[in-house]
C-alpha cells in the first residue's frame, strides 16, 4: 500500500510524477484560486466592518504591531522600498521555485507536499469568500495607516492599487486580507526548507522567510497580525487533510483503472474466445463453421480430425494416402508410419490389401 509522506511521517512513494502532468494541475489550481478571489469580491461596506472589527480585537490584546511598523515602513524609505519588492515578488517566486527544487532533489517527498500546499490554498479561498476583509492600508487615513506601495510605487512596477502591475488593479480582489496567503505559503516555504534543505543556511532562510514575510505584510499596511495568524492556522488544517485528501485521490485513480481494465476486457460477443497478446488480452471471433471439437493451434500427432468432418482412427491411413519417413525433408508428415517400405510410396502404387 502506497504511504504518503507530510512533515512529521516516512514515506514512499512508488510512482515519480511526471512534471507534464503536474503543471497543469499547478496552473489549474492557480486559475481556480484567482478566479474564485475575484468573484469573491463580497461588498465594500462588509469588507470594512470585517476589518475595523479586527483592528478593535487587536486593541484590546494589545496585538496591533501593524501602526509602529507601518509607521517605520514610511519613514524609512531603504526599510519600506525592499519591504515593497519582497510583498510584490517573493510570494509568486520563492513558492514554485521550492515546489520544483523538491520535485526533482526530494520527488518521494513531492506529492505530500503539493498536496498540502494546494489543500490549504482552497481553504483559504474558502477565507476570501466566506469573510472579505478590507486591509489596513484602505481604511481612512483617520485609522493611521498609510500605503507604502502606494508611496514607493514609482520605484516598482506596480501602481497605486495593490501589488498588481500598473493598470492591473482592478483586477485583483483588494478585499481578500483575511487568511494571508502571503505568510501562509511562506511557513510551507519555510517548513520545506527545514525539513528537507540538510545545510544550516537552509534551515535559517527556513525560519527567516515566514518572519520576515510577517513583518512586511505589517508594516505595508496589507495585513493584520491576525489575518497573519489566520494564515498560518490555514497551513495547520491543509496539513491534517493532506493524507485524507492523498487516500481520496488514491482511491479514485483505483477506480479509474479498475474501470478501464474491465471495459478493456469485456466479452465483445458471445461466439469469441479470448486470445492474449501481449499483456492486453484480445479476443479473436472464431467462425462458427469450425467444429467445437477443434482446439485453436493444437498439433497432436494423434489427432483424428484430418479434415471437417472426416474422422480416422489413430494410425489408420486413407487409401493413397502419401506417408513419409520422420525426418526425411520438410515436407515430411507427422505420424508417419516408420517401418513403412518403399513400395507404399507414390499416389498411384496401389495399397496392399489388408
Amino acid at each position: 500500500m502506497r504511504r504518503t509522506d507530510v512533515p512529521g511521517t516516512e514515506a514512499v512513494s512508488r510512482t515519480r510524477p511526471r512534471w507534464w502532468a503536474e503543471l497543469p494541475l499547478i496552473f489549474l489550481v492557480y486559475a481556480v484560486y484567482s478566479a474564485g478571489r475575484l468573484l469573491a469580491r463580497g461588498d465594500v461596506t462588509t469588507a470594512v466592518d470585517n476589518g475595523l472589527a479586527i483592528l478593535r480585537v487587536e486593541k484590546v490584546f494589545y496585538l496591533n504591531a501593524e501602526h509602529p511598523l507601518n509607521r517605520l515602513f514610511t519613514r524609512e524609505p531603504w526599510l519600506g522600498i525592499p519591504a515593497d519588492f519582497w510583498y510584490a515578488s517573493l510570494h509568486y517566486m520563492v513558492t514554485p521555485a521550492i515546489l520544483i527544487w523538491i520535485f526533482r532533489s526530494r520527488t518521494v517527498r513531492y506529492r505530500a507536499a503539493r498536496t498540502w500546499l494546494l489543500t490549504s490554498t482552497f481553504i483559504g479561498l474558502i477565507g476570501f469568500t466566506l469573510l472579505p476583509t478590507c486591509p489596513p492600508r484602505l481604511l481612512s487615513a483617520s485609522y493611521g495607516f498609510i500605503d507604502t506601495m502606494a508611496q514607493y510605487s514609482d520605484y516598482g512596477w506596480w501602481g497605486g492599487e495593490a501589488s498588481a502591475p500598473r493598470g492591473l488593479g482592478g483586477m485583483t480582489n483588494q478585499y481578500a486580507a483575511m487568511p494571508s496567503l502571503h505568510v501562509g505559503w511562506a511557513l510551507w516555504c519555510g517548513v520545506m526548507l527545514w525539513r528537507y534543505g540538510g545545510t544550516r543556511l537552509t534551515k535559517v532562510a527556513g525560519v527567516a522567510y515566514p518572519l520576515i514575510t510577517t513583518i512586511v505584510v505589517m508594516g505595508t499596511a496589507n495585513h493584520y497580525f491576525l489575518d497573519a495568524l489566520a494564515g498560518a492556522a490555514v497551513m495547520g488544517v491543509g496539513l491534517l487533510l493532506t493524507r485524507p485528501v492523498l487516500r481520496l485521490a488514491d482511491r479514485a485513480r483505483e477506480r479509474f483503472w479498475t474501470w478501464r481494465l474491465t471495459s478493456a476486457t469485456a466479452p465483445v460477443t458471445s461466439g469469441s474466445t479470448p486470445v492474449k497478446s501481449g499483456s492486453t488480452p484480445v479476443r479473436v471471433p472464431v467462425p462458427e463453421s469450425v467444429p467445437a471439437s477443434v482446439t485453436v493451434g493444437s498439433r497432436g500427432t494423434g489427432s483424428s480430425i484430418v479434415s471437417g468432418g472426416c474422422q480416422t482412427s489413430p494410425g489408420e491411413r486413407l487409401p493413397g494416402q502419401r506417408k513419409v519417413s520422420a525426418g526425411h525433408g520438410p515436407g515430411a508428415e507427422q505420424g508417419a508410419d516408420p517401418e513403412a517400405s518403399p513400395a507404399d510410396a507414390g499416389d498411384e502404387t496401389p495399397a496392399p490389401a489388408r
